[in-house]
């Protein structure tokens, strides 16, 4: 990604924490993350993110979606000896559409299908105020709504670096280029 691009992403995502009335220092503000999975499509295949903290033990990040953006599918693995990271999402502004393993077929679905490999589709709908639990080495991916969308993760230990895509040309650590 270039940096110019990201650095529009960052400035979106900094809109959208302000609509959902959270507050970041300048630093925070400096450490935001924009992950483009190494496809080039960012604004509908990406997500930006501040991570708070992550310790051998607990984990918490912002997650900014812009309207329509898909995180895509993905589980988490056990990773250097410690188990699959179990993650609770919290929309805090906006709507997210999360599809888990389950009941569910692609056609009755709400949000728009991704440009990338999906086959997960039992949907879950978080509003602001809502929740969901996701437990170690589910397949999952998730799509704000035409408001775009921001979501509280807390969870154990990340280790995002490790997770495994059903779509293989996706990267999870971004490269930004001058």
């Amino acid at each position: 990604m270039k940096r110019k691009e990201y650095e529009n992403q960052v400035k979106k995502a900094l809109e959208f924490y302000d609509k959902a009335g959270i507050v970041l220092t300048d630093e925070e503000k400096s450490r935001i993350e924009v992950v483009d999975f190494e496809i080039g499509m960012v604004s509908k295949v990406g997500l930006q993110l501040l991570t708070y903290i992550n310790t051998q033990r607990v984990c918490a990040k912002e997650m900014v979606l812009e309207p329509f953006q898909t995180c895509p599918q993905h589980k988490h693995v056990p990773t250097d000896g410690n188990p699959a990271k179990e993650e609770t999402f919290r929309c805090r502004y906006g709507k997210v559409y999360l599809y888990v393993e389950g009941e569910g077929k692609a056609e009755d679905i709400k949000a728009r299908l991704p440009e990338t490999d999906v086959d997960v589709f039992h949907e879950i709908i978080l509003n602001p105020g809502e929740q969901y639990t996701i437990m170690p080495e589910t397949w999952h991916w998730f799509q704000a709504a035409e408001d775009g969308a921001v979501i509280s993760e807390f969870s154990t230990r990340s280790t995002d670096e490790t997770d495994i895509f059903i779509d293989n040309r996706l990267v999870r650590e971004p490269k930004i280029e001058d």
